[in-house]
Parts: structure tokens; C-alpha cells; sequence
């Protein structure tokens, strides 16, 4: 049972207590009680965390000054006297923002503590003909577009999350390879740092694109769904993995890159210098060239900022015309999706039989036409799976779509502050 600081340093034999760990350790207790069971009354919060009534008042005032919860109606919790005033997470003075870098496009999300949205941008940009420092730089525009927002809103923003098409060094902020953006060895959290002349409090978290959206899917799309694999689908293809409900990243942090394991010997050269990687079989690029040929390439050099009815350039966009050819019975598209769902079975059965996870969720452009790819797949991932179809799992698309990655680069902002709510300052 947690002990308020008072109490612990009067236990017999008790060593020497750090009044200002246990406080905080005790705010965090109170905060997550009420995330996950709330609105609460104090009276509850204090039977639930087993903290005293006087020490649960003291940090929720302190918690109430951060605006970190905030008061509602009131609630007769069940015993003798008055009814409480319920609790409920507030978090409107602090806002997250998420990024995201895609090979054809930057995105940006903001949200406050509660979960609530606050501003969307989404920009078409051609990574793969830009350095990494002009990326970065136009990235830091729009990260800078939603802070300013956030401000005028009366939120601070107390962190930035990055999501990235490849593996990270998380300690450092450095990306190690990107192919599909011809990165390698980036400090992309310094830059941005440096760029949006952040101060050292503001978090900057850079990670795999596939490991924050697996990360959204657990907590937004899948909640409680305990062992899942996300697996992104664009121009590159990675995989991220929650298993008992944590994110498996690896003992280096580079876990999840299914898109270059290869399928097949006589293949195409991946972006990644290999022979016949899965990505070159089901990458949203695969797609548009066996399924929609007449759009493949239509975006060749194509200016950042081109028009919106520049279909081919936008993976978004491109999704959205595979589903709208399919849905219309296109041969052409038909064929190629089914295409696509074998070779997509193929690389689906490696987490199966290695992970033996309860769902998959498919993300990006599969997402969009899962049906059309889900029949072919499932056969294949059916007669793959070494232990038979007590093994296949279930495989869906995400109801996050494109939003994923940067809504898990948000969300990964949001549990750093509630792991440490004496970030946020007190508000006069």
C-alpha cells in the first residue's frame, strides 16, 4: 500500500525517505486513477490508492493548480456525508504534438491530456528528392503552425513526438536508416530541436513509424488487445509489435522490419540495397504498378505543394483510387490486389509463426482496400502457419488509417507527462 511522505518517514526501522520522489510518485497514483476508473471522488481515489484522505486532498489541489484534473459535479460515493465533487482528467493547458515523415508526405497532430484533438496538417512532400535536413526544415514549419496554435489556445506543448520509416537509435534521436528517404545516421531530434528553438524541458521523441502506430492501435483503435502486430503499408512496409500490452522494440531498438525480409530470391532490388524484399512485393509502390500502371510514375518530379487532384502523388489519395477502381469491379485492379493479398499472406505468416499474436492490424493503403487483399491473404497465411489454423489469427484493417503513426507519435508525449506530472507547470 503507497505510503504519503509523512507516513513513510514514520515507519520503524524506515531509512531515510525522499519526500519529493514519494510525492511524486503518489501524484502519478492519483492522476492514473483517474484516467483509467474516473470521474472519481477524492473520497474513492483515496479507497482505490489506499492513500490517506488528507494526502489524496493535497495532491489533488496540487494536480487541480496544474490543471492536470478539475473538478465536476458531485457524486455520493456510498458512505455516510456529503457527496464529493467527482474528479476528471482536465490536461486543457498542455497540449502533445506528434509528427510524422513519410517518403510522400509530412504529417502533424496535436492533442491535449485528455485526448482531445486540437489541429490536424497533413502536407504533400517528396522525401525521397529532398536532403533530410530540408525535410526536416519544412517539418519543423508545420510542427511550429501547431504550437503557435496550441498556444493561442492556452495550451503549452510539453513535448514532440517524430515518427520515422526506419530504425532509431531512441536515446539519442538519431536515425539510423531510413531507405525509402536515403537516410542514414540522421540526427532528426536534434535538428528539430534546434530548428523550433525548443528549451531543454520540451521532450523531443523520435521513433519507428510502425512501433507509434502500433502503440496508437493498442490504446485508440484495439484497446486492451493485449498481443498485437501493426503492420504499416505504404511505400515501405515495418511492423510494430505490442506483446503483454508493451511495445516490443528489441535489445537495440530496431526490431520490426518486416518490409526486408526476403520473399523471393529472384526479385526485385529493394530501396534498401537487397534482393527481393517483401516491400518490393506489397509496398504501395508494388501496388500502383500491378494493379493501376496508368498512375505509377505520374508523380515523377513532381513540386511539393502540387495540386490535390494530383491522385498518384499522395499515398492517401493513391489508396483511395484502388479502392474506388476496385469497388467498381476493375479488372486490372482486381487482379493486382489479389496479387498483392498472396505475397502480402506470405510476409504475414513470419509474425505468425514467430509471435503468435491475437490480431494483426494492417495500416496505410491496406487499410483502405482490405477487402480485396484479406481473401488471398488469408489463404496464404493459412497454409503457412506451421501450427495449422488454431494458429491464424485474426487479421483486420485499422480504423486509424494514415493517422496512425502520427497519432502514436502524440500519444507517446501524453504518457511521458503522466508519468511525470511535475513537468507541467502550476497554473496561477
Amino acid at each position: 500500500m503507497p505510503l504519503s511522505a509523512a507516513e513513510a518517514a514514520r515507519s520503524p526501522g524506515a531509512a531515510p525517505v525522499d519526500q519529493v520522489a514519494v510525492r511524486r510518485a503518489n501524484l502519478v497514483r492519483v492522476l492514473r486513477e483517474v484516467r483509467t476508473a474516473g470521474p472519481l471522488s477524492r473520497a474513492t481515489v483515496a479507497r482505490h490508492t489506499g492513500l490517506t484522505r488528507a494526502t489524496v486532498s493535497s495532491l489533488v489541489t496540487e494536480l487541480i493548480e496544474r490543471r492536470l484534473l478539475r473538478e465536476t459535479d458531485y457524486q455520493q460515493d456510498g458512505t455516510v456525508g456529503r457527496p464529493g465533487r467527482r474528479l476528471e482528467i482536465d490536461g486543457s493547458a498542455v497540449a502533445a504534438l506528434g509528427l510524422e515523415v513519410n517518403s510522400r508526405y509530412l504529417a502533424a497532430w496535436s492533442m491535449d491530456l485528455a485526448g482531445r484533438r486540437l489541429q490536424e496538417r497533413r502536407l504533400v512532400h517528396d522525401a525521397t528528392h529532398q536532403d533530410a535536413e530540408h525535410t526536416i526544415r519544412t517539418l519543423a514549419g508545420l510542427a511550429a503552425e501547431l504550437i503557435d496554435d496550441a498556444r493561442l489556445a492556452g495550451a503549452h506543448t510539453a513535448g514532440v513526438g517524430v515518427a520515422v520509416p526506419g530504425p532509431v537509435d531512441i536515446a539519442t534521436g538519431f536515425v539510423r536508416s531510413a531507405p525509402n528517404l536515403h537516410w542514414r545516421d540522421v540526427p532528426a531530434a536534434a535538428l528539430l530541436r534546434e530548428l523550433l528553438a525548443l528549451p531543454d524541458e520540451v521532450s523531443v521523441v523520435v521513433d519507428n513509424e510502425a512501433n507509434l502506430a502500433a502503440l496508437a492501435e493498442y490504446g485508440h483503435g484495439r484497446p486492451g488487445t493485449a498481443d498485437l502486430v501493426y503492420v504499416t503499408g505504404e511505400a515501405g512496409i515495418g511492423a510494430g509489435i505490442v506483446a503483454g500490452g508493451r511495445l516490443l522494440r528489441g535489445s537495440g531498438g530496431f526490431s520490426g522490419e518486416l518490409g526486408h525480409i526476403q520473399v523471393d530470391p529472384a526479385g526485385e532490388r529493394c530501396a534498401c540495397g537487397r534482393i527481393g524484399c517483401l516491400e518490393t512485393k506489397v509496398g504501395l509502390p508494388a501496388a500502383m504498378r500491378v494493379a493501376a500502371p496508368d498512375l505509377e510514375g505520374a508523380d515523377e518530379g513532381a513540386d511539393e505543394g502540387a495540386s490535390a487532384g494530383a491522385v498518384s502523388h499522395d499515398p492517401q489519395e493513391q489508396a483511395g483510387e484502388l479502392l474506388r477502381r476496385a469497388t467498381a469491379g476493375d479488372p486490372r485492379v482486381l487482379t493486382g490486389l489479389d496479387e498483392i493479398g498472396r505475397w502480402l499472406g506470405t510476409g504475414l505468416s513470419i509474425p505468425v509463426n514467430l509471435l503468435n499474436p491475437e490480431v494483426i492490424v494492417l495500416g496505410g493503403y491496406f487499410a483502405a482496400v482490405a477487402p480485396y487483399l484479406l481473401p488471398a491473404a488469408m489463404r496464404e497465411l493459412r497454409e503457412r502457419a506451421v501450427a495449422g489454423d488454431a494458429a491464424v489469427c485474426r487479421v483486420t484493417g485499422s480504423a486509424l488509417g494514415f493517422t496512425a503513426a502520427v497519432r502514436g507519435a502524440a500519444d507517446i508525449i501524453v504518457e511521458e507527462i503522466f508519468a511525470d506530472p511535475g513537468r507541467v507547470a502550476v497554473h496561477a
